[in-house]
């Protein structure tokens, strides 16, 4: 009987499996559904912040206030960058007037000379405002942002200067986040006609190949270059678990760093470095059943330790672009894992419900482990690039009716 029993449960089990297979929501219907979600929640998130004037929204605390930031912090860019890709999904006059009000806010980070961020403060902003309105006066906002970025480009290492050093000593710090700041600067190359920041942004792409990954493809967080004779001389993971460890988020920096290049540059080589760390990463024995990585893929916490849904979303994103990169199965496959990750973080498991989680759309990232900040909680980031890689999912299925 005991035997029957246990069969009996798994018979159940499988019709259960197939049910819900069967049952799944088409792509269209849940993005759809979703972006529309995520635009009353970042509406009311936008209404939230009308009496913090200047401020723009982080997270929320351990008793789910709002945490907010000003326009200096390196986050700033991605609220109003959200803004701005529901009102390409919706066409809102009133989500659009929002996305005006807050990229207003980061202005002032077109001269940020002091870090790298800028990119992200005024691409994320005003890069997409300008490709969604043409409007004349941000191509001037664009290009003195790539200007400012530009002054921390060393020419002895070849790459761009991530953070200050200060009394430290090392002599050039670079992360491996700042891959995602280069997108300003080829643009920046488009609008102004000057290509010295399209041979930066080239430069730093080149450099961070050669150093700043494992033979196996995964990253490391931080290098320190020799400004004389240039080259590498430490490579360590901060923000993650340890050195040699595999930090969730910086293989999603990596990975969309170098898809976007290859978008931006057509040259091959970037295109293989983005296969290269796509496969390092659908292959990773530690990567969950439902694509939402561990905040660390190497960290000794696992299968007990935190997942990141901020590095699934930048993940996701960069696998649909991805895939529209390459051919046959190689594309089904990078669409696949796209899709199955966006089920998964618009699932009631990381999809906030409307007017909770301090209005903000996911749940459970981490920010940075080692600092205990930011643990568990919503970030602007993982927002944007959910939204993101659903607006570049649905681009696929329109295209694919037509």
């Amino acid at each position: 009987m005991k035997t029957s029993g246990y069969f009996l449960q798994i018979f159940f089990l499988v019709a259960l499996m197939n049910t819900s297979c069967v049952n799944e929501k088409p792509m269209d219907q849940l993005i759809d559904e979703t972006l529309s979600l995520s635009q009353n929640q970042l509406m009311n998130l936008y209404n939230d912040m009308q009496c913090c004037p200047g401020k723009l929204p982080q997270t929320i605390d351990s008793v789910g206030n709002l945490v907010t930031s000003d326009d200096k912090w390196w986050t700033s860019g991605f609220f109003p960058g959200s803004l701005w890709y529901l009102y390409e999904y919706s066409k809102s006059d009133k989500v659009r007037l929002a996305a005006i009000d807050m990229t207003n806010r980061v202005a002032n980070q077109q001269y940020t000379t002091d870090n790298h961020d800028v990119g992200f403060m005024i691409y994320c902003s005003f890069g997409n405002a300008y490709r969604l309105t043409c409007e004349k006066s941000y191509e001037k906002i664009i290009v003195n942002a790539a200007k400012s970025l530009s002054t921390r480009f060393v020419p002895s290492t070849g790459c761009i200067r991530s953070w200050d050093s200060g009394k430290s000593n090392w002599q050039q710090i670079v992360i491996i986040d700042n891959m995602m700041n280069l997108e300003l600067l080829t643009n920046a190359t488009k609008i102004s006609g000057d290509s010295s920041f399209y041979k930066i942004a080239i430069s730093h792409a080149d450099t961070t190949m050669k150093y700043h990954f494992r033979p196996n493809a995964s990253s490391y967080h931080v290098l320190d270059y020799d400004t004389i004779v240039g080259g590498a001389i430490k490579r360590v993971t901060k923000q993650g678990a340890f050195d040699e460890s595999s930090w969730a988020r910086g293989q999603g920096w990596a990975l969309y760093g170098y898809s976007m290049m290859y978008n931006e540059t057509k040259k091959t080589e970037y295109l293989n470095q983005a296969i290269k760390i796509a496969n390092f990463i659908m292959s990773h024995p530690n990567l969950p059943e439902d694509n939402i990585m561990y905040w660390d893929f190497d960290t000794p916490e696992i299968p007990n330790a935190l997942r990141d849904a901020s590095a699934a979303a930048i993940i996701a994103s960069a696998m649909v672009e991805l895939s529209t990169f390459v051919d046959g199965n190689l594309s089904k496959k990078y669409l696949s894992f796209a899709e199955k990750t966006i089920r998964s973080l618009a699932s009631p498991a990381y999809l906030a419900d409307l007017g909770s989680n301090g209005n903000f759309i996911l749940k459970h990232s981490v920010g940075y482990m080692g600092g205990n900040s930011e643990i568990d909680v919503p970030l602007t980031y993982a927002d944007y690039y959910f939204i993101e890689a659903m607006i570049r999912y649905r681009e696929l299925l329109i295209k694919k009716s037509h």
